[in-house]
């Protein structure tokens, strides 16, 4: 089959696991603590996907499901979109969830979604490789045979791993170098070549009925058609929603998202912000994109991690100070931070972008 009409055929297969999405697909991702379940049921509203992301505690996508739960109760989705059934008849809350597989707890995860049953889970970063993917999508479709298993990957080995395994992954979110966040800390590319070199090599092998999902650096139209353009069945985007009227962030983060450009410049994979916020442990081929501020520059002058660390917890306690170019704590963010240019609900972004892309597409096609 050609790459367009596999990319047609999943787009539709997409569609009908979640009857509620316009096209294009817009996906809000996972981001950790950020996507909170009013942004996620926000994007769902205006015909994207949104997940809810990984909380502080195993515990947090319980009450973050819970949550959602009780937003649906009091507000219904609109009568105009389809129901929240999926193809084979099992009712799903229309919006997914995210978890890190490598410090995750897969009980916690099961007994979140067993109760609630998200239309999707969203997997990443398992420490013990394919193998521990496996136990994850048998214990989550043990629980919720509806909630359809996304995971992401960031190499052509990694996706080809995951589609030969007997427990395969409903989706695959193909992020290139550009994201934001934890992404891969060497081997990474931009998913405009990694996402067709998937999708020829699934060819080859006779894999169909996996759409992929492309990620990294898409924040407007422009970067949805290009993902389309390529063979995408949808975008995900991170970071545009970190300046969403709805996450979790605090002020002086989304002041930066909004402020920062020339991201090939002022972002930089490291572990260091990681580190200075106490997080320790991540697998090695993964590392964090974030916009660069003193901590960073300060660690390329030579000063010493423990000078950093004091230096940057003194900061943290003057709140929104912590962040910006003066300031010494994590803004993770994608490449695409120029692009970002204001605070705007997660429904209006949503509903931007997919304009966009329409007028794109449409002049695309010509008279």
């Amino acid at each position: 089959m050609l790459p367009r009409l596999h990319a047609l055929t999943h787009r539709t297969l997409l569609q009908s696991h979640y009857p509620w999405l316009l096209p294009p697909f817009i996906i809000s991702a996972p981001m950790r603590i950020f996507t909170s379940p009013n942004l996620a049921l926000c994007v769902a509203r205006a015909g994207g996907l949104g997940f809810i992301g990984p909380g502080a505690t195993p515990q947090s996508t319980l009450d973050d499901l819970r949550s959602a739960s009780a937003i649906l109760e009091a507000a219904p989705f609109p009568s105009i979109f389809p129901g929240t059934e999926t193809a084979d008849g099992s009712r799903v809350l229309p919006l997914g969830v995210g978890f890190q597989m490598w410090n995750g707890d897969l009980e916690a995860a099961k007994e979140a979604v067993g109760k609630y049953k998200p239309a999707a889970a969203w997997l990443f970063a398992p420490r013990g490789g394919q193998e521990e993917t496996e136990v994850w999508i048998r214990g989550l479709r043990g629980v919720s045979p509806g909630t359809r298993v996304w995971l992401q990957i960031g190499t052509v080995r990694e996706a080809m791993e995951a589609v030969r395994a007997e427990a395969r992954p409903d989706v695959l979110v193909v992020q290139g170098a550009e994201a934001g966040g934890h992404g891969r800390a060497r081997d990474g590319v931009g998913f405009v070549t990694l996402l067709p070199e998937v999708a020829d090599e699934m060819g080859r092998e006779g894999v169909v009925g996996v759409p992929l999902v492309a990620a990294g650096g898409i924040v407007d139209g422009r970067g949805v058609v290009a993902a389309l353009g390529v063979g995408a069945a949808g975008a995900a985007m991170g970071t545009r929603f970190l300046a969403a009227e709805e996450a979790r962030v605090a002020r002086g983060y989304q002041e930066e998202v909004v402020r920062a450009g020339d991201g090939g410049r002022n972002t930089v994979r490291t572990h260091l912000y990681n580190h200075l916020r106490g997080t320790f442990g991540w697998p090695e081929e993964w590392a964090p994109r974030t916009i660069v501020n003193r901590s960073w520059e300060e660690k390329e002058e030579g000063v010493e991690f423990e000078e950093l660390k004091k230096r940057h917890d003194e900061l943290l306690k003057e709140g929104d100070k912590a962040w910006g170019p003066e300031g010494r704590t994590a803004t993770y963010a994608g490449a695409g931070i120029g692009l970002v240019r204001g605070v705007k609900s997660a429904g209006d972004i949503v509903e931007e972008v997919r304009g966009d892309a329409q007028a794109i597409l449409k002049a695309l096609a010509g008279p």
